[in-house]
């Protein structure tokens, strides 16, 4: 199948993936004289940091997605394909996809992350998850399905475990999903569903280290910690979920939590693509890339974002999967491009830690800055909306975002609870009898390169 795609004198440089670092890197390609080709699975960026408030209805989907041509209308030298890539091949510097074969000069890897459910099948059959906005509509349509559930239930234990919510993982996603939803819990739920008594509904953050927000300041460890038992949410450190079945989550052979609804933001993997050596994937799939990012071992493959592991001797397990991190190895790379085009030498890529925060609830909020400064409450809340609604793609996106979040502020209410697309969980499996819940009940936000997978042999509800 033909890509159509021009054939011009210039080097085409091919972008896979558009999240912060596949878009960043086109955007900063611009004025250079190269050919930039962007090939995702999704037309839209995702902007993921939000998610979360897409699956408690504090948020529409499109106000934290902006159509990809849109972004680079006017941009020249910029072309779009919508596709899956399903390998790479190095020796003839292709590109293979569902929709043809796309030629490279330079290949740039960034597929971002997949979620990492360690080995635990049952988990990853009947958790839930929150990397695409796909799984953000599902979270949301699950939680609500199974509050309409509850009321028909008079069995008190059934009732309870399908208004029980356990969340597995306390890093900034965990901590920041729990925080809605005990807000969701205080302010919208009663009115919705007065029939329930709502005090049983208990929150659960299981971390299996000693502390939540693991690589921030003790300090915003701590003031973290207590916004969420100020907002009675059961915090369960040094705690592994271990298997999820029957409506339990056991977190030992014996000890469970009785629940419907568990959201797994335990870890993630790279997402790294088939064809590469095996030799430059690391033990979490990551892609391990020199200073300048190219992939070890290659002349003229790339690897930036989530998916690029570089080791350095002040990061000897690589650099954390952040976005801006990203973000600046993108900014780097496209430097780099622009000196390898004239002849000059590649610059390192060095990392300006700029600081990092994490929301908990209404007035709560958690911020680090570099040189130990660290502040929370009201002022951090205000900066996490700031930071965030800036770093929005779109002005309409920031504008109807803005109007939704003092909306829910003075009315204490978020509108969207609504079962658009009704959900049912399923226990997909392949050929193999292994799980798939990564491809078939989800679609991870950066990653458009999946391994090619059977059709599901046998469903069950």
């Amino acid at each position: 199948m033909d890509t159509n795609l021009p054939v011009t004198s210039q080097p085409r440089i091919v972008i896979v993936g558009c999240g912060f670092a596949g878009l960043r890197l086109a955007k900063d390609l611009a004025d250079a004289p190269v050919q930039v080709v962007v090939i995702d699975r999704n037309n839209y960026h995702n902007f993921q940091p939000l998610l979360y408030q897409v699956a408690t209805g504090a948020l529409e989907a499109d106000n934290i997605a902006y159509p990809i041509r849109k972004i680079f209308a006017g941009q020249h030298n910029f072309f779009y394909r919508m596709a899956d890539v399903q390998r790479i091949d190095p020796g003839s510097n292709t590109v293979i996809t569902n929709i043809g074969d796309i030629r490279y000069d330079h290949l740039v890897l960034a597929t971002g992350s997949l979620t990492n459910f360690f080995g635990l099948e049952s988990i990853e059959r009947n958790a839930m998850q929150i990397k695409s906005i796909p799984n953000a509509l599902n979270l949301r349509s699950f939680l609500f399905q199974n509050f309409e559930k509850a009321l028909l239930k008079e069995d008190p234990a059934a009732r309870q475990a399908l208004m029980n919510v356990v969340v597995v993982g306390g890093g900034p996603t965990g901590v920041e999903i729990c925080g809605s939803l005990a807000e969701m819990r205080k302010d919208v739920l009663p009115k919705d569903y007065p029939e329930l008594d709502l005090k049983q509904m208990e929150i659960y953050l299981v971390e299996a280290g000693g502390e939540v927000l693991g690589p921030m300041s003790k300090q915003s460890q701590q003031k973290a910690r207590k916004y969420l038992e100020d907002m009675n949410i059961h915090i369960r450190l040094n705690t592994s979920a271990k298997r999820f079945e029957d409506c339990k989550l056991y977190t030992s052979d014996t000890e469970f939590i009785r629940t419907e609804n568990v959201i797994w933001a335990a870890g993630v993997n790279g997402a790294d693509v088939p064809g590469l050596p095996e030799a430059v994937v690391a033990r979490n799939k990551r892609i391990n890339v020199d200073h300048v990012n190219r992939v070890q071992g290659t002349t003229n493959i790339y690897a930036i974002g989530d998916v690029a592991n570089m080791v350095t001797d002040e990061m000897p397990r690589g650099y954390p999967m952040l976005a801006p991190v990203a973000i600046q190895q993108a900014e780097q790379l496209a430097d780099n491009f622009k000196r390898f085009m004239r002849g000059e030498a590649m610059k390192p890529f060095h990392y300006t830690n700029k600081g990092s925060m994490a929301i908990v609830g209404r007035n709560r909020a958690v911020v680090d800055l570099p040189g130990e400064k660290h502040f929370g409450g009201f002022l951090g809340w205000l900066t996490w909306l700031f930071v965030h609604l800036m770093t929005l793609v779109g002005f309409r996106n920031k504008i109807v975002t803005f109007v939704d979040w003092a909306t829910s502020y003075l009315s204490s209410d978020k509108a969207l609870r609504l079962i658009i697309r009704p959900y049912k969980r399923s226990d997909f499996k392949d050929d193999k009898g292994k799980a798939n819940a990564e491809h078939f009940n989800a679609t991870p936000q950066y990653n458009p390169t999946p391994p090619a997978i059977q059709e599901p042999v046998k469903t069950q509800a």
